[in-house]
């Protein structure tokens, strides 16, 4: 029902993320990575250890044998069948970094690996995976890194220091996105202390920089040399397969339409605790599909294993029959932990229709969620941070005032009191009329009057009307009741569906009126993600997060609270007071949400007892939660 696409145009991908990233060498590919003078070479000056958390003490001490979440006895063995990931529909590329293009999915859950990988249990905490050791300044100026002796690319090649020095400057090159080089700002310089020594000096001693630059994916310097050893521009580096630390390889591809990865029998991590009981298939194959009914389809024929469900109406209507009932087709709703994502109909303040708070109140109060809800499987979206203990509540609290006050009287004055309650109808026609007329009043306060052929115009006698663009099937029918509301308004909503190409790029040169975004959902929530999705800075960048077009004093000065933000009560502070601003100044129409996944799946795998808390920790762009593809296993029987 709703695109689940980062607004981090260019978030980290590693274990952490599967993003597409727009990335090219700033350095020439195979190249070795400058070394700092001497005196900038010095040894780090922390504590190393095997894991940091952002608040508290990581949960699993050094040496641990398997996070819990895993299970070390998994049968290995057999293949996974997986479907698009995502509203891509095929591929035809293998470089997940550049802009041009669609990359498989699967490449950076299976392929690709971090210097360390957060927790499924605990938040805001990592844990050594490439990097063996991590050591952190106590006033964390640096975080430095000890390559693992062990880490080997798909190559055979050791990772070394320079390995991860180019990884960085090819991220930050002019040839990425800017939300990237967004990300990584907080780097002041990358010094190679010697082989498998690497430190970051930063700028920005906050968690969220520090747990960015653990999270970098690592590949080699390799990738991309031609036949004759010379490196080409990383933006060119299209079909060649990345040589990458992960579980798998790529063993087969066809006609950007399947993609199958074998797990690597020289796998230098698999007994780690950070990997014992992941990576259970001996094989994993994605198969793409047109559309969603050709893929329900294609999964009850067991064409591939797991399918997960947004849609409340399918979930209930073609999630059933006879392979259900005599159980061949498990159907399970999983729990989230997680804080959800912020779901929401986003509005381009850049187009004129919007700029006025009035009209978009008046969009909101149009809106009639009890109508889409009638199932009763979705909460309404009323925060930024719903599902988190990081949502706005009662009154604010002095710290959140401290946060507030100074912007007084840029903000509406609703920021200063209660935390923000969508329009209700509670499907009730008079509560319904009474939004309405309430959106009219507000209509007419802002210059809009009916003109002769029914739809409003404002002074200058412009039309207040306007296009939702959605790559998402069934658009037009999940906005049905809207658009009917606002008709009676006088306001016009037309619906363009787009294929997913041309979606992205119109979102990453902000060529809409309204789109459906959902942003990932979040065990602490990361300042660097709502930078990019709301910072003044990001609203004129090309490819940015910003795509409301956010230009706020007010939520620059609470946005570089929060990045700085030493204790778990300066977090909450910080979340609280942004929680206000963005969804009083009605910058979106609030969509949907569920503390749940949905997943069909075929009977043919066992699991571990004990049941993460973030099912997306792996890479929450991926419409299947990740525990089951990486950490289930099929039965003895099926394995063979």
């Amino acid at each position: 029902m709703h695109s689940r696409i980062s607004t981090r145009r260019a978030r980290l991908c590693g274990v952490i993320a599967a993003w597409a990233l727009a990335g090219a060498a700033g350095m020439a590919l195979g190249a070795d990575a400058p070394r700092a003078p001497a005196d900038a070479a010095a040894a780090p000056g922390g504590e190393w250890v095997h894991a940091y958390a952002a608040f508290g003490a990581p949960k699993y001490p050094a040496g641990f044998d398997h996070f819990d979440y895993a299970e070390p006895n998994a049968v290995k063995g057999g293949t996974l069948y997986l479907a698009n990931p995502d509203l891509r529909t095929s591929f035809d590329k293998f470089n997940t970094y550049t802009i041009k293009g669609q990359a498989p999915g699967g490449i950076a859950i299976f392929m690709t690996e971090s210097l360390a990988i957060p927790s499924g249990d605990e938040p805001g905490t990592i844990y050594g995976l490439v990097a063996e050791a991590i050591n952190v300044a106590p006033d964390r100026s640096s975080i430095a890194f000890r390559i693992h002796p062990k880490a080997r690319f798909t190559n055979g090649d050791a990772v070394t220091a320079a390995d991860v020095k180019f990884v960085y400057d090819t991220l930050t090159s002019k040839y990425v996105a800017p939300g990237y080089r967004t990300l990584l700002a907080g780097v002041e310089r990358v010094v190679v202390v010697d082989e498998r020594t690497i430190r970051f000096d930063l700028k920005d001693r906050t968690i969220d920089t520090l747990t960015t630059v653990a999270t970098l994916p690592v590949f080699s310097r390799k990738w991309g040399l031609g036949a004759d050893g010379k490196a080409k521009p990383f933006d060119q580096v299209i079909t060649e397969y990345p040589i990458t630390t992960g579980p798998y390889k790529i063993a087969a591809v066809d006609s950007g339409r399947r993609i199958e990865f074998e797990r690597r029998t020289d796998y230098w991590a698999r007994d780690l605790g950070v990997r014992r009981g992941f990576f259970n298939f001996d094989r994993v194959i994605y198969r793409y599909y047109k559309d969603g009914a050709v893929s329900m389809e294609a999964f009850k024929a067991h064409e591939f294993d797991l399918i997960l469900e947004y849609s409340a109406r399918r979930w209930s209507q073609v999630h059933a029959g006879v392979k259900w009932r005599d159980g061949r087709i498990k159907k399970e709703v999983m729990p989230v932990g997680t804080g959800a994502g912020f779901s929401s109909y986003e509005l381009n303040l850049r187009r004129p229709i919007f700029a006025d708070i009035r009209v978009r109140q008046a969009l909101d109060l149009a809106f009639d969620f009890e109508w889409l809800n009638k199932r009763g499987q979705y909460k309404r979206t009323d925060s930024m941070f719903a599902n988190s203990p990081f949502a706005a509540q009662g009154l604010p609290e002095p710290g959140e005032l401290k946060l507030l006050e100074p912007f007084r009287a840029e903000l509406p004055p609703a920021v200063f009191g209660p935390p923000y309650q969508p329009p209700a109808t509670g499907l009730d026609p008079v509560k319904l009329r009474e939004n309405l007329r309430q959106a009219r009043d507000l209509l007419t306060q802002a210059g809009y009057a009916l003109g002769p052929d029914g739809v409003m115009r404002n002074a200058a006698g412009q039309r207040l009307e306007f296009e939702y663009m959605s790559a998402q099937d069934g658009a037009a029918r999940n906005v049905a009741a809207w658009i009917s509301n606002l008709q009676k308004l006088g306001v016009v909503m037309r619906v363009r569906q787009v294929d997913f190409a041309l979606y992205r790029r119109r979102l990453e040169t902000f060529d809409f009126d309204m789109a459906s975004i959902r942003t990932p959902d979040f065990t602490l929530p990361s300042a660097l993600e709502y930078m990019d999705s709301f910072g003044s800075k990001a609203a004129d960048e090309t490819g940015s997060g910003n795509l409301r077009g956010v230009r706020s004093k007010a939520v620059d000065s609470v946005l570089r609270t929060l990045s700085n933000a030493r204790t778990m009560q300066e977090l909450q502070d910080a979340c609280r007071a942004l929680d206000r601003i963005v969804t009083h100044s009605h910058w979106q129409v609030p969509y949907l949400y569920a503390a749940t996944f949905r997943v069909s799946y075929w009977d043919r795998f066992e699991r571990p007892k004990t049941v993460p808390l973030y099912y997306t920790i792996e890479s929450p762009s991926e419409s299947v939660p990740q525990w089951p593809i990486v950490n289930w296993w099929l039965k003895a029987e099926v394995a063979k």
